[in-house]
């Protein structure tokens, strides 16, 4: 895998946002974490969707979901010294930690990540 994406980025495809043309382009090549999967999910179902619609949803993604494991874990852990004062959360740093750990860039629609220096390129779509 070359690009991990965090969840803003794939729900900025999914919803149409500004920037998700970006990610559309690269969607079958994205692998994303164990972790924000669930925070799509999640925003999927916020938005009214059934569990077959999500199901439905996150089947036509066809992206590779990488399972969040104790390396992750720690290494997501040690970045929250670099990332806490930009405000990024534990899933926000879960994704990092898989591009840190797989040596990809990374994908966001949080501005907030730009400049950060985590281990991996961060490329911010909008």
């Amino acid at each position: 895998m070359n690009v991990v994406a965090d969840s803003s980025a794939v729900l900025a495809a999914l919803f149409d946002e500004p920037g998700g043309e970006n990610v559309k382009d690269r969607i079958s090549s994205l692998a994303i974490s164990a972790v924000n999967l669930a925070e799509i999910m999640t925003r999927l179902i916020d938005k009214g969707y059934s569990d077959q619609e999500v199901r439905e949803t996150l089947d036509l993604l066809r992206t590779q979901t990488i399972a969040f494991d104790a390396e992750q874990a720690a290494e997501a852990a040690a970045l929250r010294s670099v990332t806490k004062k930009s405000g990024l959360s534990l899933g926000d740093c879960a994704c990092l930690a898989l591009g840190v750990r797989s040596g990809a860039t990374v994908l966001t629609a949080d501005r907030a990540w730009a400049g950060l220096e985590v281990g991996c390129p961060i490329e911010v779509i909008r």
